[in-house]
């Protein structure tokens, strides 16, 4: 069964943290975002293949935010539009700072559970889907 809940985060809060307190307050196992939709005032992105983050100071409309949430970890991609209209995106890190508001619906799932294990295929943590004890292949 899948459950959603709406959120609001207000100006001058961390959106990847609040996004993490609420991970971790609510325990969720499985969760993902399912629309946001908001502003910032200082953006914070890891671009593809990147080691380090960039950081915008200038103010960004959210044009999409999309990933998965679980007390296990979070894996975000966002996608920010500047007053010409320019979209940018990538990983969202911490230091994006809202703006006037950030109003997320996030959905979980109680026959789920997330988990980000070590791939020795990439070299990073990723996606581990467990659904009620056993694991999900794509095998």
């Amino acid at each position: 069964m899948i459950e959603a809940f709406a959120i609001r985060i207000e100006p001058d809060q961390d959106l990847k943290v609040s996004l993490i307190n609420v991970v971790k307050k609510n325990t969720i196992q499985a969760g993902f975002i399912l629309t946001a939709v908001g502003s910032l005032k200082q953006a914070n992105l890891r671009f593809a293949n990147q080691n380090t983050s960039q950081l915008f100071i200038e103010k960004f409309e959210i044009v999409s935010l999309v990933g998965t949430l679980s007390i296990h970890g979070v894996h975000l991609h966002i996608s920010l539009g500047d007053k010409n209209g320019k979209v940018i995106g990538g990983h969202l890190a911490e230091d994006c700072i809202i703006y006037t508001t950030a109003e997320i619906v996030i959905g979980t799932s109680e026959e789920f559970s997330f988990l980000r294990t070590l791939d020795q295929k990439t070299g990073y943590k990723e996606l581990e889907v467990r659904h009620k004890n056993r694991v999900i292949s794509n095998d």
